[in-house]
């Protein structure tokens, strides 16, 4: 497994990472006991970071990874956490909260859901307008100093967030959604980061499934699937992206790999300080998912693919606009 630096102050990280949220719901059913394994596949392949978020599944997706690690030594393996997001009981999203005392609390509960002493990377799920990004690091460079916490990193905020953020405090990574078909972050917000030395940490890279080369147009999500609100999934939209997805196919067969490895190589390609985080919650889409460490692209296929999938040619949003309002990194 090739190890890369996160950002100029990081971690050494493998050149991919386990993106733990499927296993709790947002794509439908899931199974315990394969999320488990898959898990532990990942770090037996030389996986070493774990990405989740305190309210996914209401805590559910800790406590399973607190039980996938159990036993494990700690440095085998890094948590990267996200905080903040509000939910009821009937899993509705109610908002976020990122006041130093609730940041405190969040942790809290995530070391014991977790069963460590500390988390390597945590970050604020998204920004919340109510608390100066300043004060929102101040209280977790204090968790760094405490020990509870190791770096500092952030998720789907802007260029102007990102520099207010590092002057408090060195900044990890930044957390956003890139792939072939959400590529918004190469305008303002990947040259941020590459000039002030933060590392990206890639979810989305196959866009919920859309681009894997699996989604067929007449799938039909279920209950609780993000991917029933997802615009890029409705109907009018979801043709014209698997159009994308055939065009894609077909480089990737004439390189003898799956549209899932060429588009994870893609994102891959475009630099060591990106990591894509892959949403594998079985251990057949992992393996699928660690053979595109494999697949060189040279410029020629660079520029094939892209001009199979150009940017901004994706239909519909990568979020319903009510939630694309809040987010800090698409204004």
């Amino acid at each position: 497994m090739q190890m890369h630096q996160l950002g100029k102050t990081g971690p050494d990280v493998s050149a991919i990472g386990l993106g733990c949220m499927g296993m709790s719901g947002m794509y439908g059913p899931s199974d315990r006991a394969e999320s488990i394994a898959t898990i532990h596949a990942a770090l037996d392949a030389g996986v070493n970071l774990l990405d989740t978020g305190d309210f996914y599944g209401m805590g559910h997706n800790e406590i399973l990874i607190g039980e996938a690690i159990k036993g494990l030594k700690r440095d085998d393996f890094l948590l990267s956490v996200k905080f903040g997001a509000l939910r009821d009981p009937a899993g509705a999203w109610l908002g976020y909260d990122a006041r130093p005392a609730a940041i405190r609390n969040f942790l809290a509960y995530s070391l014991q859901r977790l069963g460590v002493d500390h988390i390597d990377i945590y970050r604020p799920a998204r920004l919340d307008p109510n608390v100066p990004i300043e004060d929102q690091i101040g209280a977790m460079a204090d968790l760094v100093k405490e020990g509870y916490i190791k770096h500092i990193g952030l998720s789907e905020v802007g260029a102007d967030t990102i520099r207010r953020a590092a002057a408090v405090h060195p900044i990890v990574d930044l957390q956003i959604e890139y792939s072939l078909i959400s590529r918004g972050i190469e305008d303002q917000i990947l040259p941020t980061c590459r000039e002030l030395g933060i590392g990206i940490t890639a979810y989305g890279v196959l866009s919920r499934g859309l681009i894997s080369g699996h989604w067929q147009k007449d799938a039909a999500a279920q209950k609780g699937d993000f991917r029933v609100i997802s615009p890029r999934f409705q109907a009018g939209n979801v043709e014209k992206n698997l159009k994308l997805v055939e065009a894609l196919r077909r480089i990737a067969d004439s390189k003898g790999v799956s549209v899932a490895q060429i588009a994870i190589a893609w994102v891959a390609a475009q630099g060591k300080d990106i990591i894509p985080v892959v949403g594998a919650r079985r251990r057949d889409r992992l393996a699928e998912a660690l053979g595109s460490l494999s697949v060189e692209l040279s410029a020629e296929d660079l520029a094939t693919i892209e001009r199979a999938v150009p940017k901004d040619a994706a239909a519909g949003g990568r979020y319903p606009e009510a939630q694309l309002v809040h987010m800090d990194s698409e204004k």
